[in-house]
């Protein structure tokens, strides 16, 4: 038995949020026949846009009533799993153990597809055990299961946004081929997904301003001819705490009270421990024994770099001491571009620091806070609502017809949301290579006659 395009296939979307499986599968021509999302305001929203109410909590739904179907869709909760997040995993005790009541469904339905979607950072999560975890349980229920990591960006889209995609089939995989990444993906303007003078936009904040342009000074004083550590942690220039065969958590308050912490700030009149180690980098109050090498490069490479710039850094260093820490560092990842303007790219506020891209991708959106939101730097204001859901390929006569009013609530959805475009072609790859399989095979049974 084999599927033909013609027939209409019953899917399911656990975790809905705004619908791009949805929208994917019913752009293919298939049919959803059963919607679970916890969020009351996305409930509405996905009935509104499919005529589908959702079911609540997964957790409170009784298998034996969801209806029949051949492909389950899921992108479960991310948070356990993401960098950003607590990174508790299964042991979750709010998120992580929703992964069994996807397996709940699967046993008792046994579709013939699944397709599942999630952080990239699952599959590195506890050492890969957590993955090899949860293939194995999927691989018992009678799947064969195959992993890949794609981005809307490899395909046309200018949003960099790394996904886990695992997808599962009773039938051997064997002609199952990832979507390949297009190579002129990198042509397609980000201007091609913006608006001309959007409704409700939001200009940058006054803090945000007074960032930007000191790290412009900073940029300025740069000379042309010299690269920008990549990332560039302030907090090292004129720190002189031990860093390389031992962490400051390891050493002993006399000890440590000769040296320097964040900025160069004399740790010698700190009045204990605590207060000491408040001086210092987050990074460096860590209990560890010794630092991972990759941190003590990027240390030692902004320790060189203050050294080689002090006497104009240390003029520089009160302006950016005014901000959170996170703004103290610079991702500028526009490594060899004479233009060093900042306002001419594209800037995004996280925690790792201001991220500086060039005009071909927005960052990844980002769920967990409206702070993150890309910021369209040459307008002076953040990329709205309306352009997140074009980068997540959800506009147009086949996409949404509502978002949530509230603008928080509109990008929190839009950052959990599984990109259209990338879910579309992942699924033509799990269900068309079974179909092209399969008139292969009858064409040559056919010959052969």
């Amino acid at each position: 038995m084999f599927l033909r395009r013609i027939k209409r296939i019953k899917f399911i979307d656990l975790f809905a949020g705004l619908g791009g499986f949805h929208l994917a599968l019913k752009q293919l021509g298939h049919q959803c026949v059963f919607a679970s999302e916890i969020n009351p305001t996305l409930k509405e929203l996905y009935y509104d846009n499919f005529g589908l109410e959702p079911k609540g909590d997964l957790r409170q739904v009784n298998v034996k009533k969801i209806p029949k179907h051949e492909i389950l869709c899921a992108g479960f909760p991310c948070q356990p799993f993401s960098k950003a997040g607590p990174r508790d995993g299964l042991e979750n005790p709010k998120l992580g153990k929703l992964y069994r009541e996807i397996l709940k469904v699967i046993e008792y339905h046994h579709p013939k597809y699944f397709i599942l979607e999630n952080v990239p950072n699952l599959e590195k999560h506890n050492n890969g055990q957590t993955w090899k975890y949860m293939k194995n349980l999927l691989i018992e229920k009678g799947y064969n299961v195959l992993m890949g990591k794609l981005s809307p960006h490899q395909f046309g889209i200018p949003q960099i946004r790394e996904r886990l995609y695992i997808v599962g089939s009773t039938d051997n995989l064997n002609n199952f081929k990832w979507p390949k990444p297009d190579k002129l993906c990198w042509l397609v303007p980000i201007e091609k997904y913006l608006d001309k003078n959007p409704n409700n936009l939001r200009t940058i904040s006054e803090p945000v301003n007074r960032c930007l342009n000191v790290w412009q000074d900073f940029l300025n004083k740069v000379p042309a001819n010299e690269k920008i550590p990549h990332p560039l942690w302030s907090t090292e220039f004129g720190a002189t705490y031990p860093y390389e065969k031992i962490t400051p958590k390891k050493m002993t308050y006399p000890d440590l009270k000769q040296f320097c912490g964040s900025h160069g700030k004399s740790l010698e009149n700190a009045q204990d421990l605590d207060q000491l180690l408040s001086l210092l980098p987050s990074y460096a109050r860590r209990d560890q024994n010794v630092l991972p090498q990759w941190k003590i490069n990027i240390i030692r490479k902004n320790r060189d770099f203050y050294k080689k710039h002090k006497k104009w850094l240390d003029l520089w260093i009160p302006k950016i001491l005014e901000f959170p820490s996170s703004w103290q560092k610079l991702e500028w990842n526009c490594q060899n571009e004479s233009d060093r303007n900042i306002r001419h790219y594209i800037i995004q506020m996280r925690p790792s620091g201001v991220r500086v891209k060039r005009r071909t991708t927005i960052p990844s959106l980002v769920a967990m806070t409206p702070t993150q939101v890309p910021i369209i730097a040459w307008e002076n204001r953040y990329v709205t609502p309306y352009e997140c859901l074009k980068l997540q390929n959800m506009d147009g006569i086949n996409g949404l017809l509502k978002l949530p009013e509230k603008t928080t609530k509109a990008y929190e959805a839009l950052g959990n949301a599984v990109n259209v475009k990338v879910a579309i072609l992942v699924a033509k790859a799990l269900f068309c290579t079974e179909i092209e399989f399969s008139k292969t095979n009858r064409n040559k049974r056919l010959i052969a006659n």
